[in-house]
């Protein structure tokens, strides 16, 4: 059984700075990196290194060098592009990320093609066969809502990472979303609250599930803990030990690692397990793409803890 991701795909154009920039203040960075990037085209990534099985990259490039580049960097990780969509009027999307030397980010995204999908969103048959359906808020809400739909209609589990959080429509999207994947700054878009810890994000995530979803994972950053409330039941997943100094790549390989451990059948907890690994291992390497991990670093990395 296949596992489909919908999503962006950007140009991430990334800089290492000493502190985040202050409003008119020119800084100096440390370094500079370009790559692939794009919630979507991270998390495509990620599920094809770690799946035993197929992956459907759903996404939109403009009709310029970049998204010639872009194509380029899918094929050459292995990432199935035969839905990739080429929006003649638009430019390819772009990210533009400072990472800090406490490996805390900011990114900034020019949409671009990936929000020129129109109310439709893609062809039903993207989803046929599909086991596990992957979404984020990376291209339209109207768009990524048809596209939930279609996914459910063919039977598949849908994932939602619900970033960039955003104000409006949320209701829509929960509906449609067997489970979430909140951080903190996105549980506080949903709830109204922020959870800094465990109890906190217990609360948060008992109150989403309340709103569709049978299965809420609010993951709390920077500690490396989640909670996930499934279905009136809740559990801790505590963090690997890692050296971290980037986190651009971390949700995105958790939430590719979470689709591929689904579809294989994984109870919950050893899923979450597994994403977490995931997840853990991207923070040690810079970039995003570049950053997944493939499956035998994440299978030794759960192994030997």
């Amino acid at each position: 059984m296949s596992i489909t991701v919908f999503g962006s795909v950007n140009l991430d154009l990334t800089v290492s700075v000493e502190q985040m920039p202050e409003p008119g203040v020119t800084s100096h960075a440390t370094g500079f990196l370009k790559g692939l990037g794009g919630k979507g085209a991270n998390q495509a990534v990620a599920a094809t290194r770690l799946a035993r099985g197929a992956v459907r990259f759903v996404a939109a490039i403009g009709a310029d060098a970049f998204g010639d580049s872009l194509k380029a960097s899918l094929d050459g990780l292995g990432v199935d592009t035969r839905d990739l969509v080429t929006m003649p009027e638009h430019d390819s999307g772009i990210a533009l990320i400072h990472v800090d030397v406490s490996s805390q980010n900011t990114i900034t995204v020019v949409g671009g093609a990936n929000m020129a999908w129109s109310a439709e969103g893609p062809d039903a048959c993207c989803f046929d066969k599909c086991k596990v359906a992957l979404f984020q808020l990376e291209t339209p809400q109207d768009a990524t809502i048809a596209a939930m739909r279609k996914a459910r209609a063919a039977g598949a589990s849908v994932i939602l990472d619900p970033a960039p959080i955003t104000t409006s429509g949320m209701d829509a999207l929960l509906a449609e979303a067997d489970i979430i994947t909140p951080n903190e700054t996105e549980a506080a878009g949903l709830s109204g609250t922020k959870p800094t810890n465990l109890e906190e994000a217990r609360e948060v995530a008992r109150s989403l599930c309340a709103r569709g979803p049978r299965t809420v994972i609010v993951k709390l950053g920077a500690k490396g803990l989640a909670y996930a409330s499934s279905e009136g039941q809740g559990g801790i997943m505590e963090p690997f030990k890692v050296k971290a100094i980037d986190t651009v790549a971390a949700g995105d390989s958790f939430n590719g690692a979470l689709a591929v451990a689904l579809s294989e059948g994984m109870p919950l907890e050893a899923a979450l397990r597994f994403a977490s690994a995931a997840g853990a291992l991207a923070t040690t390497k810079k970039g995003a793409s570049e950053a997944v991990p493939d499956r035998a670093a994440v299978d030794g990395l759960i192994s030997n803890a």
